[in-house]
């Protein structure tokens, strides 16, 4: 008997030990989650064994170390203060570069812009007065979600110094893990806030760094005779008539709440957040019944009501990037691992008036236009 419960025994701390080795095993470089609580400053992270660091600061670090989940491409951050950007741009830049759903993928994000000039070998801003927009979903389905993020934050404060600019959307996986969904989140970033004793969305909630920098995002932005947005914008857009202002004040002073109190709190929610609305709508691109396909005559009055040319989406995955609606719609959402690799359209490049599908090394062709 006492040999079947010492082996029980043995079983029963043998699984707890197992588990905890592979919940090491689960985690990766990084971080860092930047917190504020009662005056102090919480700094956590993930190093290369899989060990949580987790400190309390009377102030901020000067400086904050960030690489990648296998520890690549380091770089360095300094916080900043920061405030929401205007939507619109009237005057075009001689250049944009507009990228969509880099989903916690840095080393495709890192490709892209070097091989486009946009950053340069230390991973600091290169394009001089250029514009770069990132038309939203920097979260889940990645290991470097954290990382993109911090990337970004640091080459807006270069761009600006440089006369150039950074514009950050909001996508539909921002929101969604903020409400508490981690459906597509990896393992990884669930672990870590259970190790810790927290939802994961306390992590990059209002009170972190991040998070309030994200909550200075726009949904729509407009650079020019190009107004872009995560998904689209359809028939119920154009009859709500909302100011664009106004959909971006709604949409981030509602972004850390839980998907049933966005709903519950205003109509206007309900269709912003909805699946008719600018960061989840198919139908500029779908043709698919459910969708609600867009009619011509209804494009073009948003088009007429907005002053632009182009609407420019990401959400919604081709195999290049391409154009709709007469080249009215210009889509440069892809399967960025996959194209990468099989060296196809990635990115959408705005220079002197004309429009070129980019990858991983520049120019592949241009864009006829209407």
């Amino acid at each position: 008997m006492k040999k079947v419960l010492i082996a029980l025994l043995l079983l029963v701390f043998g699984s707890m030990a197992l588990s905890a080795r592979e919940m090491r095993d689960s985690l990766s470089v990084d971080g860092p989650y930047v917190l504020y609580r009662d005056g102090r400053v919480r700094v956590i992270s993930v190093d290369a064994e899989g060990s949580i660091k987790d400190e309390m600061f009377d102030e901020a670090p000067a400086t904050l170390a960030v690489s990648d989940h296998e520890g690549r491409y380091p770089f360095e951050v300094r916080l900043r203060p920061f405030a929401r950007l205007d939507w619109k741009v009237a005057q075009q830049p001689s250049r944009v570069f507009v990228m969509s759903d880099p989903h916690g993928r840095l080393d495709c994000v890192v490709s892209l812009l070097q091989g486009n000039g946009v950053i340069d070998s230390d991973l600091r801003w290169a394009f001089g007065d250029g514009y770069l927009v990132v038309i939203g979903d920097i979260c889940d389905r990645g290991e470097d979600v954290v990382q993109i993020y911090w990337l970004f934050y640091k080459i807006q404060q270069e761009a600006e110094d440089a006369g150039g600019r950074v514009t950050m959307l909001l996508g539909n996986h921002e929101p969604m893990e903020f409400a508490g969904n981690m459906r597509y989140a990896k393992p990884k970033y669930g672990i870590l806030a259970r190790e810790l004793g927290m939802e994961y969305r306390d992590l990059i909630g209002p009170s972190s760094e991040l998070g309030r920098w994200i909550a200075t995002w726009n949904t729509i932005g407009q650079v020019g005779r190009d107004v872009f947005v995560h998904a689209g914008l359809g028939g119920d857009f154009y009859r709500w008539n909302l100011p664009i202002s106004e959909v971006n004040a709604q949409m981030s002073k509602s972004l850390f709440l839980r998907s049933r109190e966005r709903k519950a709190q205003s109509d206007t929610l309900r269709f912003l957040y909805g699946s008719n609305g600018p960061i989840w709508y198919r139908g500029l691109v779908l043709k698919i019944k459910r969708f609600n396909p867009i009619q011509r005559d209804t494009l073009d009055l948003i088009r007429d009501r907005l002053g632009v040319d182009h609407i420019i989406v990401g959400h919604t995955i081709f195999r290049d990037v391409r154009t709709f609606h007469d080249g009215r719609v210009i889509g440069v959402n892809v399967d960025n691992p996959v194209n990468r690799r099989r060296h196809r359209g990635r990115a959408l490049l705005i220079e002197d008036g004309r429009y070129f599908v980019v990858g991983d090394t520049g120019k592949q062709r241009e864009l006829k236009q209407k």
